[in-house]
């Protein structure tokens, strides 16, 4: 009898300490604003894009009010673990490296980079349809990349500074070609649309947005599509990691959006494609 009331209030405890480590009425979540579909600012000055939405849907799962801001990808996740704001979502691939300073959720969507390169320059043709997963390469994908180290010998690309994007170039043509870093994607197209620079590196959806513009008819993709490796398994939630409980709402938030067809809808309205994850078994 003792036994069972033990249990009994034991869970009781449990529960209650679960709501009360919940009991949040507003969550602020960063985002850079600046890498459309993903995130962007639009004409009105509001946060928009893909992030935007799923964070949206994500917090009414969890019962509480979003709000977003948006902070600069140099300094976003030190902001974060400082407290400025309670979480990131802002296409952030889910990395070892950035899992030492904080945790992630379970992706929530997924995605591939690929590089982009001036027209004029008249490089070899590449298949800018096939796929190369860099967690595991062979000795076809190893030939392709070689193919590209020396169509790109002496050309100047650029990329997003402090992002994946930039350590997974400098590995691949560090050797062969000038690595100019940018605080902002923005500033990245800017140089490209100038001929300042020759090319670039980055998400394969921020891409398309500038390439569909007026500033991007110089350029075009190039080379295949690029995945794993140091992108890791996709993108996630950044949330500090002593927010275990934050986490596992995240989580549990997102697999539900991914069960219900939630995740894939908000993906087709900002990619023209399903980039959302499977479902938990």
């Amino acid at each position: 009898m003792f036994k069972s009331m033990l249990l009994v209030a034991l869970i009781a405890l449990t529960g209650q300490t679960a709501v009360q480590a919940m009991d949040r009425k507003v969550l602020t979540i960063a985002t850079e604003g600046a890498s459309p579909p993903w995130d962007m600012i639009d004409t009105e000055g509001k946060l928009v894009g893909y992030d935007i939405d799923v964070g949206t849907e994500l917090c009414r799962r969890i019962a509480v009010e979003c709000q977003f801001v948006s902070q600069d990808w140099d300094g976003i996740i030190p902001a974060l673990t400082v407290g400025k704001f309670d979480a990131i979502m802002s296409g952030m691939a889910i990395t070892e490296k950035r899992r030492k300073s904080i945790a992630f959720s379970r992706p929530y969507a997924g995605g591939f980079n690929q590089l982009v390169m001036r027209k004029d320059l008249q490089l070899p043709a590449t298949d800018t349809k096939a796929k190369i997963n860099l967690t595991s390469v062979g000795a076809e994908q190893q030939a392709i990349l070689g193919q590209l180290q020396s169509a790109l010998s002496g050309k100047t690309l650029g990329v997003l500074r402090s992002s994946n994007s930039e350590a997974v170039l400098n590995e691949l043509f560090g050797k062969v070609a000038t690595i100019r870093s940018y605080d902002t994607q923005d500033n990245l197209h800017l140089d490209l649309a100038a001929g300042r620079i020759d090319g670039g590196l980055a998400d394969y959806f921020t891409w398309r947005t500038f390439l569909d513009g007026k500033d991007g008819e110089t350029a075009a993709f190039y080379g295949p599509q690029l995945s794993g490796g140091l992108w890791g398994p996709g993108v996630g939630v950044g949330i500090r990691k002593e927010d275990t409980d934050l986490l596992a709402a995240f989580d549990k938030a997102i697999d539900d959006g991914i069960r219900d067809g939630t995740l894939k809808a908000l993906s087709l309205k900002w990619f023209g494609i399903d980039i959302s994850p499977s479902a938990t078994p």
